[in-house]
């Protein structure tokens, strides 16, 4: 699993010594030991820098070709709008928006109460 996902040259490294992008392929795979139809990812782009966030949409598009459904719970929409089919915008408890990626983008209400109307993909 470590060699699918990129990262077997953590195999020997303690977990205390990663880095915040290198933690977050590391809980991800251990999310995959049980082999699950389904994971659920919170916040996965928070903390990390540029390249750690590529290898972690990477390692999603990766997960989602092999049939494993991923949810994302995630402040940094652009991240996560760049590797769903898709999204749903909530605001105060309340889902504003739902649809594809350009759906969220193109959407008004999504644009005024959440993304700002400068936002794009």
């Amino acid at each position: 699993m470590l060699n699918e996902l990129g990262i077997q040259r953590l195999a020997d490294q303690k977990a205390a010594v990663l880095s915040g992008g290198e933690r977050r392929r590391l809980e991800i795979t251990r999310a995959l030991a049980t082999d699950p139809s389904f994971i659920l990812l919170d916040e996965p782009f928070a903390g990390v820098d540029p390249l750690a966030v590529i290898d972690i949409q990477n390692i999603i598009k990766h997960l989602s070709q092999k049939q494993i459904g991923v949810v994302i719970s995630d402040h940094n929409v652009r991240e996560t709008l760049g590797v769903c089919n898709k999204a749903y915008i909530l605001s105060k408890g309340t889902v504003i928006e739902s649809g594809s990626p350009e759906t969220i983008a193109a959407s008004e209400t999504a644009r005024q109460i959440y993304l700002g109307s400068e936002f794009k993909l």
